[in-house]
């Protein structure tokens, strides 16, 4: 990914409209049940009460749940909206655990030290298209840029945390540079735990002296080496900035990939 991709990221986040959450759940005390309508402008206030810069552009903030045996219900590839006029997206990057659930936002440093810990930030129901069921596909192939790791983070996780899960997953991973790369500890612990179902691929734009994955842009080749050949039991999902996924998309149909194994978040 270049610095194309990072300034058109940029740019929708700071002209967008609604702010967009990716976030994950476990439990059955569900503040956001399934079997409520899915709907946007049901807000929600839940407390700020840690706020973690990870990088130039990017926070981790922990907000907390009504009580200790709260949990968010989230189904997995769902996500929420938070309100909040100056920042244009949000993408959650861990799940809820009783007590807190954590958000990361893709937003400028200063528009993320403009929302103040202890302060009560508005997050509204369930939306998304994607759907995930243990078993559904063989193997999942995915290219993210940026901040678009959350959701595939999302999955995966879930993926191998269920051990009666066997589907793999391929990721690749682009960034600008090496200090971009999110949740980057999390993925290896992944890699090194699950190395028979999750490999990861990274590729960098700015890659440091010593660097031995990919360098530039995701290409077609790198695609046909590191995720699952065309097929009805695969599917290939997609999240990044525009430039990237219209890139990811031309790639993917000259590979041979139909419309039924893609799926762009």
């Amino acid at each position: 990914m270049d610095m194309e991709y990072l300034q058109n990221l940029d740019v929708q986040l700071l002209v967008g409209g609604a702010v967009a959450v990716l976030a994950i759940a476990v439990g059955a005390a569900y503040l956001f049940s399934s079997k409520k309508p899915k709907d946007p402008e049901n807000f929600k206030e839940f407390k700020l009460v840690k706020r973690l810069q990870l990088s130039h552009n990017v926070a981790k903030f922990t907000f907390e749940l009504p009580t200790p045996t709260s949990v968010l219900g989230l189904p997995i590839g769902q996500h929420i909206s938070c309100r909040k006029e100056i920042v244009k997206m949000i993408f959650v990057g861990s799940h809820s655990d009783g007590i807190f659930f954590n958000i990361l936002y893709h937003a400028t440093c200063l528009l993320s030290l403009l929302i103040s810990v202890n302060s009560m930030q508005s997050v509204a129901n369930i939306i998304g298209r994607f759907r995930y069921q243990p078993g559904q596909v063989r193997a999942f192939g995915m290219t993210a840029g940026g901040s678009g790791i959350t959701p595939m983070f999302q999955v995966t996780r879930a993926i191998l945390e269920n051990p009666n899960d066997k589907t793999k997953v391929h990721l690749i991973y682009a960034n600008v540079t090496y200090e971009d790369i999110l949740l980057k500890e999390e993925l290896d612990g992944f890699a090194a735990k699950y190395p028979d179902q999750f490999t990861i691929y990274y590729v960098l734009n700015q890659p440091p002296e010593s660097w031995n994955g990919g360098v530039g842009f995701v290409s077609k080749e790198m695609i046909q080496t590191h995720c699952p050949a065309p097929a009805s039991d695969i599917q290939v999902l997609r999240c990044g900035p525009p430039p990237m996924n219209k890139a990811m998309a031309a790639h993917l149909e000259a590979l041979g990939y139909t419309s039924e194994m893609l799926f762009q978040f």
